[in-house]
């Protein structure tokens, strides 16, 4: 089960997560493209694009079909950004710039570190950037433990 914390005036979103795979294993369904359009969607919210190119200031771009799900007013949801930390299979980074955000010009930043532990991996998610985007923010406090838990069931079935 997947933990979540809102900190530092509400900046960061955290949300972490064991699971029972190396990092490595992990780390590839981080920057896969084609793993990613497996497991980063869902029914209410339709992956349509998933673009990653895994390395140093590579970028990337997401995108879903309309759905279900409606933040801020938006049913069809495309984010963007560019790595800003690439060191594999321990950290990856990079800024997200979402069209549901309540400023869509807004930087953010994903951080996903990865643990080795005696079960796998520990693997820990931090949104930020977050403090003046309050509809967003109260959306990630939701979403990345969903994420995390899509993640968890994609790298050990």
């Amino acid at each position: 089960m997947s933990t979540k914390n809102i900190v530092a005036q509400e900046d960061e979103i955290v949300s972490e997560i064991d699971i029972a795979a190396p990092p490595e294993r992990v780390f590839q369904a981080l920057t896969d493209a084609g793993e990613l359009k497996q497991w980063f969607t869902s029914a209410e919210c339709p992956v349509k694009v998933w673009d990653m190119d895994p390395r140093a200031d590579g970028a990337y771009r997401y995108a879903t079909e309309k759905g279900s799900i409606v933040v801020n007013g938006v049913s069809e949801f495309e984010c963007h950004g560019h790595i800003t930390e690439f060191d594999p299979p321990r950290v990856l980074a990079y800024t997200w710039y979402a069209n549901w955000h309540d400023d869509s010009t807004r930087r953010t930043l994903v951080r996903w570190e990865l643990t080795p532990s005696n079960a796998g991996t520990h693997v820990k998610v931090t949104h930020s950037g977050l403090a003046n985007l309050p509809i967003a923010r109260k959306d990630y406090g939701g979403g990345w433990p969903e994420v995390v838990e899509k993640l968890k069931s994609f790298v050990e079935k």
